[in-house]
Protein backbone atom coordinates (compact mmCIF):
# COMPACT_ATOMS: atom_id res chain seq x y z
CA UNK A 1 0.00 0.00 0.00
CA UNK A 2 1.47 3.63 -0.90
CA UNK A 3 2.34 5.73 1.93
CA UNK A 4 -0.37 8.23 3.27
CA UNK A 5 1.12 11.94 3.21
CA UNK A 6 -1.79 13.87 5.77
CA UNK A 7 -1.02 17.05 3.50
CA UNK A 8 -2.49 15.64 0.59
CA UNK A 9 -6.51 14.81 0.07
CA UNK A 10 -7.82 11.81 1.92
CA UNK A 11 -10.30 12.06 -1.30
CA UNK A 12 -9.60 13.03 -4.54
CA UNK A 13 -11.29 12.37 -7.54
CA UNK A 14 -10.38 12.99 -11.41
CA UNK A 15 -11.91 12.79 -14.41
CA UNK A 16 -14.37 9.93 -12.76
CA UNK A 17 -17.14 8.51 -15.30
CA UNK A 18 -19.43 5.73 -15.07
CA UNK A 19 -21.67 4.97 -17.70
CA UNK A 20 -24.50 2.53 -18.20
CA UNK A 21 -25.69 0.30 -21.07
CA UNK A 22 -28.98 0.93 -22.18
CA UNK A 23 -29.00 -0.08 -25.90
CA UNK A 24 -27.57 -3.23 -27.35
CA UNK A 25 -27.80 -4.63 -31.17
CA UNK A 26 -28.75 -8.35 -31.72
CA UNK A 27 -24.84 -9.11 -31.69
CA UNK A 28 -24.64 -7.56 -28.28
CA UNK A 29 -22.25 -4.25 -29.04
CA UNK A 30 -23.78 -1.38 -27.36
CA UNK A 31 -25.22 1.57 -29.13
CA UNK A 32 -26.06 3.54 -26.14
CA UNK A 33 -25.29 4.61 -22.95
CA UNK A 34 -26.37 6.59 -20.22
CA UNK A 35 -23.80 9.01 -18.78
CA UNK A 36 -24.71 8.59 -14.69
CA UNK A 37 -21.20 10.18 -14.23
CA UNK A 38 -19.70 12.07 -16.61
CA UNK A 39 -16.13 13.55 -15.87
CA UNK A 40 -16.57 14.64 -11.99
CA UNK A 41 -13.16 16.04 -10.23
CA UNK A 42 -13.66 16.89 -6.77
CA UNK A 43 -11.68 16.44 -3.23
CA UNK A 44 -11.85 16.21 0.48
CA UNK A 45 -8.37 17.96 1.52
CA UNK A 46 -8.63 17.09 5.14
CA UNK A 47 -9.97 14.51 7.97
CA UNK A 48 -13.08 15.15 9.98
CA UNK A 49 -14.45 17.36 7.00
CA UNK A 50 -18.16 17.21 4.79
CA UNK A 51 -18.19 17.60 1.21
CA UNK A 52 -21.83 18.14 0.74
CA UNK A 53 -23.36 17.27 -2.99
CA UNK A 54 -26.63 18.63 -3.96
CA UNK A 55 -28.85 18.35 -6.94
CA UNK A 56 -32.08 17.22 -8.20
CA UNK A 57 -32.79 13.64 -8.12
CA UNK A 58 -31.70 11.93 -10.66
CA UNK A 59 -28.51 14.10 -11.62
CA UNK A 60 -25.90 11.49 -10.40
CA UNK A 61 -24.86 11.92 -6.77
CA UNK A 62 -25.84 8.39 -5.87
CA UNK A 63 -24.43 7.16 -8.30
CA UNK A 64 -21.09 8.75 -7.96
CA UNK A 65 -20.69 7.68 -4.42
CA UNK A 66 -20.94 4.42 -5.19
CA UNK A 67 -18.62 4.55 -7.55
CA UNK A 68 -16.80 6.27 -4.94
CA UNK A 69 -16.94 3.39 -3.04
CA UNK A 70 -16.11 1.20 -6.11
CA UNK A 71 -19.05 -0.59 -5.37
CA UNK A 72 -19.77 0.01 -8.73
CA UNK A 73 -17.07 0.12 -11.02
CA UNK A 74 -15.99 3.29 -12.79
CA UNK A 75 -15.96 3.33 -16.61
CA UNK A 76 -13.31 6.36 -16.50
CA UNK A 77 -11.02 8.24 -14.37
CA UNK A 78 -9.23 7.70 -11.15
CA UNK A 79 -9.99 7.60 -7.24
CA UNK A 80 -7.69 8.39 -4.59
CA UNK A 81 -7.93 7.69 -1.35
CA UNK A 82 -5.06 8.65 1.16
CA UNK A 83 -3.24 8.82 -1.98
CA UNK A 84 -3.74 5.19 -3.06
CA UNK A 85 -5.06 4.68 -6.53
CA UNK A 86 -8.22 2.28 -5.21
CA UNK A 87 -9.50 2.14 -9.11
CA UNK A 88 -6.53 -0.53 -10.03
CA UNK A 89 -6.87 -2.48 -6.67
CA UNK A 90 -7.26 -5.85 -7.03
CA UNK A 91 -10.42 -7.68 -5.31
CA UNK A 92 -8.14 -8.77 -2.47
CA UNK A 93 -6.88 -5.13 -1.80
CA UNK A 94 -10.55 -3.55 -1.97
CA UNK A 95 -11.87 -5.92 0.75
CA UNK A 96 -9.01 -4.20 3.05
CA UNK A 97 -10.32 -1.22 1.74
CA UNK A 98 -13.69 -1.89 3.08
CA UNK A 99 -12.33 -1.72 6.72
CA UNK A 100 -11.69 2.51 6.13
CA UNK A 101 -14.43 3.32 3.86
CA UNK A 102 -18.29 2.82 4.48
CA UNK A 103 -21.51 3.84 3.57
CA UNK A 104 -25.04 4.76 5.62
CA UNK A 105 -27.46 3.81 2.87
CA UNK A 106 -30.59 6.20 2.04
CA UNK A 107 -33.58 4.01 3.25
CA UNK A 108 -32.91 2.54 6.76
CA UNK A 109 -36.14 -0.02 6.30
CA UNK A 110 -34.09 -1.81 3.55
CA UNK A 111 -30.60 -1.66 4.84
CA UNK A 112 -31.07 -4.11 7.58
CA UNK A 113 -31.76 -7.83 6.92
CA UNK A 114 -35.17 -8.20 9.14
CA UNK A 115 -34.27 -12.03 9.70
CA UNK A 116 -31.67 -11.08 12.16
CA UNK A 117 -30.67 -9.26 15.55
CA UNK A 118 -29.21 -6.22 15.93
CA UNK A 119 -26.46 -7.83 17.37
CA UNK A 120 -25.88 -9.66 14.38
CA UNK A 121 -26.18 -7.07 11.94
CA UNK A 122 -23.51 -4.88 13.93
CA UNK A 123 -21.35 -7.98 14.50
CA UNK A 124 -21.14 -9.28 10.99
CA UNK A 125 -18.60 -6.53 9.61
CA UNK A 126 -16.42 -8.33 12.64
CA UNK A 127 -16.22 -11.46 12.46
CA UNK A 128 -15.96 -10.79 8.69
CA UNK A 129 -13.12 -8.81 8.45
CA UNK A 130 -11.62 -9.08 11.42
CA UNK A 131 -12.79 -12.61 12.86
CA UNK A 132 -13.44 -11.64 16.12
CA UNK A 133 -16.36 -13.55 18.15
CA UNK A 134 -17.03 -14.82 22.16
CA UNK A 135 -16.98 -11.62 24.75
CA UNK A 136 -14.59 -9.36 22.72
CA UNK A 137 -17.66 -9.23 19.83
CA UNK A 138 -19.62 -8.84 22.36
CA UNK A 139 -18.87 -5.66 23.84
CA UNK A 140 -17.73 -4.55 20.95
CA UNK A 141 -21.23 -4.48 19.58
CA UNK A 142 -22.15 -3.26 22.56
CA UNK A 143 -20.39 -0.53 22.83
CA UNK A 144 -21.05 0.56 19.07
CA UNK A 145 -24.62 0.68 20.02
CA UNK A 146 -24.16 2.92 23.06
CA UNK A 147 -22.02 5.01 20.42
CA UNK A 148 -24.98 5.60 18.42
CA UNK A 149 -27.55 6.39 21.55
CA UNK A 150 -28.78 2.67 21.99
CA UNK A 151 -28.39 -0.09 24.87
CA UNK A 152 -28.06 -3.48 25.94
CA UNK A 153 -32.21 -3.93 25.75
CA UNK A 154 -31.57 -3.44 22.27
CA UNK A 155 -29.19 -6.26 21.35
CA UNK A 156 -31.79 -8.96 20.78
CA UNK A 157 -34.77 -7.52 19.06
CA UNK A 158 -35.54 -7.18 15.37
CA UNK A 159 -35.50 -4.30 12.62
CA UNK A 160 -39.44 -4.21 12.60
CA UNK A 161 -39.41 -3.25 16.09
CA UNK A 162 -37.71 -0.20 15.85
CA UNK A 163 -38.19 3.42 14.55
CA UNK A 164 -36.88 4.61 11.58
CA UNK A 165 -34.44 6.99 13.63
CA UNK A 166 -33.77 3.66 15.62
CA UNK A 167 -33.01 2.10 12.62
CA UNK A 168 -30.54 4.29 11.11
CA UNK A 169 -28.71 4.51 14.21
CA UNK A 170 -28.10 0.72 13.74
CA UNK A 171 -26.98 1.31 10.49
CA UNK A 172 -24.28 3.95 11.56
CA UNK A 173 -23.15 1.53 14.16
CA UNK A 174 -22.44 -0.98 11.66
CA UNK A 175 -20.66 1.62 9.38
CA UNK A 176 -18.94 1.98 12.05
CA UNK A 177 -17.86 -1.18 13.39
CA UNK A 178 -14.52 -1.27 11.48
CA UNK A 179 -13.25 2.26 12.65
CA UNK A 180 -13.72 3.98 8.99
CA UNK A 181 -12.00 6.60 8.02
CA UNK A 182 -14.66 8.05 5.67
CA UNK A 183 -18.42 7.62 4.96
CA UNK A 184 -20.53 8.08 2.04
CA UNK A 185 -24.21 9.30 3.83
CA UNK A 186 -26.36 8.85 0.85
CA UNK A 187 -29.73 10.81 1.68
CA UNK A 188 -29.31 9.78 5.31
CA UNK A 189 -32.54 11.42 6.39
CA UNK A 190 -34.96 11.34 3.42
CA UNK A 191 -36.81 8.70 5.09
CA UNK A 192 -36.91 9.69 8.27
CA UNK A 193 -39.50 11.50 10.29
CA UNK A 194 -39.05 15.50 10.09
CA UNK A 195 -38.69 14.67 13.75
CA UNK A 196 -35.74 12.91 13.88
CA UNK A 197 -34.26 14.38 11.13
CA UNK A 198 -32.06 16.73 13.53
CA UNK A 199 -31.17 14.13 15.84
CA UNK A 200 -29.60 12.04 13.01
CA UNK A 201 -27.38 14.70 11.83
CA UNK A 202 -26.38 16.29 14.96
CA UNK A 203 -25.15 12.75 15.87
CA UNK A 204 -23.80 12.04 12.64
CA UNK A 205 -21.51 15.66 13.28
CA UNK A 206 -20.70 14.57 17.24
CA UNK A 207 -19.33 10.99 16.04
CA UNK A 208 -17.37 13.45 13.31
CA UNK A 209 -15.99 15.83 15.69
CA UNK A 210 -14.95 13.07 18.26
CA UNK A 211 -13.98 9.62 15.95
CA UNK A 212 -11.72 12.36 13.06
CA UNK A 213 -14.31 10.92 9.98
CA UNK A 214 -14.47 12.34 6.86
CA UNK A 215 -17.59 12.52 5.12
CA UNK A 216 -19.17 12.98 1.54
CA UNK A 217 -22.65 14.07 2.01
CA UNK A 218 -25.16 13.33 -0.51
CA UNK A 219 -28.89 15.10 -0.49
CA UNK A 220 -31.51 17.45 -2.35
CA UNK A 221 -32.17 18.66 0.86
CA UNK A 222 -29.79 22.06 0.53
CA UNK A 223 -30.71 22.94 4.93
CA UNK A 224 -29.26 19.59 5.54
CA UNK A 225 -25.80 20.40 3.27
CA UNK A 226 -25.59 23.71 4.80
CA UNK A 227 -26.12 22.46 8.13
CA UNK A 228 -23.35 19.39 7.72
CA UNK A 229 -21.27 20.56 5.30
CA UNK A 230 -17.74 22.72 5.26
CA UNK A 231 -17.47 22.89 1.46
CA UNK A 232 -20.59 22.26 -1.77
CA UNK A 233 -20.67 20.98 -5.17
CA UNK A 234 -23.91 21.63 -7.05
CA UNK A 235 -24.57 18.50 -9.88
CA UNK A 236 -26.41 18.46 -12.60
CA UNK A 237 -26.80 15.78 -15.22
CA UNK A 238 -23.77 13.86 -14.14
CA UNK A 239 -21.55 16.72 -13.78
CA UNK A 240 -20.18 18.90 -11.27
CA UNK A 241 -21.51 22.56 -12.08
CA UNK A 242 -20.21 24.88 -9.08
CA UNK A 243 -18.03 23.97 -6.14
CA UNK A 244 -16.54 25.70 -3.05
CA UNK A 245 -16.93 26.81 0.66
CA UNK A 246 -20.57 25.72 1.79
CA UNK A 247 -20.83 29.58 3.27
CA UNK A 248 -19.63 31.18 -0.20
CA UNK A 249 -22.10 28.53 -2.30
CA UNK A 250 -24.89 28.73 -0.28
CA UNK A 251 -24.81 32.30 0.11
CA UNK A 252 -23.40 33.87 -3.09
CA UNK A 253 -23.92 31.04 -6.06
CA UNK A 254 -23.00 31.78 -9.33
CA UNK A 255 -24.46 29.51 -11.44
CA UNK A 256 -28.27 29.82 -12.56
CA UNK A 257 -29.10 26.07 -11.13
CA UNK A 258 -27.32 26.87 -8.03
CA UNK A 259 -29.41 29.53 -7.28
CA UNK A 260 -32.30 28.08 -8.75
CA UNK A 261 -31.97 25.54 -6.34
CA UNK A 262 -31.23 28.12 -3.80
CA UNK A 263 -34.47 29.79 -4.20
CA UNK A 264 -36.70 27.03 -3.28
CA UNK A 265 -35.22 26.52 -0.11
CA UNK A 266 -37.76 27.59 2.86
CA UNK A 267 -36.95 30.57 4.69
CA UNK A 268 -38.18 30.75 8.39
CA UNK A 269 -38.83 34.59 8.05
CA UNK A 270 -41.40 35.47 4.89
CA UNK A 271 -39.93 38.62 4.97
CA UNK A 272 -36.59 37.47 3.93
CA UNK A 273 -37.73 35.32 1.14
CA UNK A 274 -36.83 36.14 -1.90
CA UNK A 275 -38.62 35.42 -5.35
CA UNK A 276 -38.65 31.65 -6.63
CA UNK A 277 -36.65 30.98 -9.71
CA UNK A 278 -39.04 28.28 -11.63
CA UNK A 279 -37.15 26.59 -14.42
CA UNK A 280 -38.60 25.50 -17.26
CA UNK A 281 -38.65 22.37 -18.98
CA UNK A 282 -37.61 19.14 -17.10
CA UNK A 283 -34.07 17.39 -17.07
CA UNK A 284 -33.05 16.43 -20.51
CA UNK A 285 -32.22 12.67 -20.30
CA UNK A 286 -28.95 11.46 -19.54
CA UNK A 287 -28.90 9.25 -22.56
CA UNK A 288 -28.81 12.14 -24.72
CA UNK A 289 -27.77 14.63 -22.83
CA UNK A 290 -27.70 18.44 -24.47
CA UNK A 291 -24.38 20.06 -26.33
CA UNK A 292 -22.65 22.60 -25.04
CA UNK A 293 -23.81 23.14 -21.47
CA UNK A 294 -26.40 20.84 -20.39
CA UNK A 295 -28.19 23.51 -18.73
CA UNK A 296 -28.54 25.73 -21.37
CA UNK A 297 -32.05 24.05 -22.43
CA UNK A 298 -33.70 25.50 -19.11
CA UNK A 299 -31.25 28.16 -18.22
CA UNK A 300 -33.08 31.99 -18.33
CA UNK A 301 -29.47 33.09 -19.20
CA UNK A 302 -28.36 31.31 -22.06
CA UNK A 303 -26.38 32.49 -25.04
CA UNK A 304 -24.97 31.31 -28.52
CA UNK A 305 -22.24 29.75 -26.85
CA UNK A 306 -24.11 28.15 -24.57
CA UNK A 307 -25.52 25.51 -26.96
CA UNK A 308 -22.13 25.09 -28.83
CA UNK A 309 -19.59 24.96 -26.25
CA UNK A 310 -19.21 22.96 -22.73
CA UNK A 311 -18.05 25.30 -19.98
CA UNK A 312 -15.12 24.17 -18.04
CA UNK A 313 -14.74 24.62 -14.31
CA UNK A 314 -12.78 27.63 -13.41
CA UNK A 315 -11.67 29.68 -10.23
CA UNK A 316 -13.92 32.70 -9.55
CA UNK A 317 -12.20 33.43 -6.93
CA UNK A 318 -11.49 32.03 -3.09
CA UNK A 319 -11.48 28.89 -4.21
CA UNK A 320 -14.98 29.11 -5.61
CA UNK A 321 -15.65 27.11 -9.18
CA UNK A 322 -17.88 27.28 -11.23
CA UNK A 323 -18.61 26.40 -14.96
CA UNK A 324 -20.85 29.14 -16.79
CA UNK A 325 -19.97 31.46 -20.11
CA UNK A 326 -22.06 34.07 -18.33
CA UNK A 327 -19.90 34.38 -15.38
CA UNK A 328 -16.60 34.08 -17.51
CA UNK A 329 -17.78 37.07 -19.53
CA UNK A 330 -19.25 39.36 -16.45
Amino acid sequence: MERYDSMEPILEVRGLKKYFPVRRTWWGRTTSWLRAVDGVDLSIDARAKTLGIAGESGCGKTTLGRVILRLLPPTAGEIYFQGQDIVKLDDQALRRLRRDMQIVFQDPYSALDPRLTVRDIVAEPLRTHLHMDGKELDERVLALLREVGLDAGHLHRFPHEFSGGQRQRIVIARALALNPKFLVLDEPTSALDVSVQAQILNLLKELQARLGLSYLLISHDLSVVEHMSNEVAIMYLGKIVERGPAPEILSHPLHPYAQALLSAVPVPDPGQRGQEIILEGTVPSAVNPPAGCRFHPRCPFRMPVCQEQEPALADAGGGHWVACHLVYRT
